[in-house]
């Protein structure tokens, strides 16, 4: 084979996974004035897609148009905003996508999304493969994974898809402003999931706003950790100020786990720690202190 044909191939094989990915890529409405895209998740009508492109108070306006055109009114099941996801139920029936458990780096992808009438694509590689992460906002990513494939306006909710058209996971413009980083289906699947059964996800709160701060030398050496969180606020009837805490108080750990970043307070508080009783480990006018607090759950 020629690289004429070997080209012409290849680029007959892109389109036919266009073609076929394309049924399960639909437009989501949401009150704003650039539509955005959503990929059908389930037979029975259930659409995931990026939060942050629509809109939690706008029911009434959500609409979805489908690969035929017919735009039909979506409904709210729950929203994660920590992973920037939403999932809608619409009447009838969906046609989703094979999903692809692998991914590896230099794999030949396509970004799908449906900003308007058609079908949007753009050619890229897997740029990055690896261990689970979380989000700024404390959400668990099951795996790292990023393309160089272009995200145009409107992508976000859309789908990254393998060479056979199985789907590798959502794309999102919210999860960092420096690499196009996708959801796993692994993530996409415990979430929706989750918002099945209960219309969102649950996480534990403390109600404090904080920020890292370096420890004293000595107190760094005796607790054998080079930064705490120091509370700059304390919500008024939230768990942290029913258990004692102030504002300025300096939080080291919670239940012998160092907090020494925002990503390690937000790691700590995960479902299984809603209503439950934890000792915290604190500093206060330059003396540790202990107290017990019982996490509250977000609202």
């Amino acid at each position: 084979m020629t690289a004429l044909n070997a080209l012409a191939s290849l680029s007959q094989s892109l389109a036919r996974v266009v073609s076929t990915a394309g049924p399960a890529l639909l437009r989501v409405e949401g009150g704003r004035r650039h539509g955005a895209t959503g990929i059908a998740w389930s037979a029975q009508g259930h659409v995931l897609t990026a939060a942050h492109v629509v809109e939690a108070d706008g029911e009434e306006a959500l609409h979805v148009v489908l690969p035929d055109g017919t735009r039909a009114a979506a409904r709210w099941v729950g929203r994660d905003a920590a992973l920037d996801l939403a999932l809608l139920e619409v009447q009838g029936p969906l046609q989703p996508l094979a999903h692809a458990q692998e991914a590896q780096v230099g794999q030949l992808v396509l970004a799908l999304g449906r900003p308007g009438r058609t079908v949007r694509a753009t050619l890229g590689l897997v740029s990055a493969h690896g261990e689970g992460w979380r989000t700024h906002a404390g959400g668990q990513v099951e795996r790292y994974l990023e393309t160089d494939a272009d995200l145009p306006r409107g992508f976000s909710g859309g789908a990254l898809v393998d060479a056979q058209g199985r789907l590798l996971g959502m794309l999102s413009a919210a999860l960092s402003r420096h690499a196009n980083v996708v959801l796993p289906v692994e993530t996409l699947a415990r979430v929706a999931q989750g918002l099945l059964r209960h219309g969102g996800v649950r996480r534990g709160y403390l109600g404090v706003g904080a920020y890292p701060v370096r420890l004293p030398p000595a107190h760094a050496q005796a607790l054998k950790q080079g930064a705490g969180l120091i509370l700059h606020s304390v919500e008024p009837g939230g768990p942290a100020e029913r258990a004692g805490l102030l504002q300025g108080d300096v939080l080291v750990s919670l239940e012998g786990q160092p907090l020494e970043d925002l990503p390690d307070l937000l790691g700590f508080l995960g479902e299984e720690r809603v209503g439950t009783r934890v000792r915290a480990q604190l500093l206060r006018a330059a003396e540790v202190r202990e107290l017990a607090l019982e996490v509250g759950q977000r609202p």
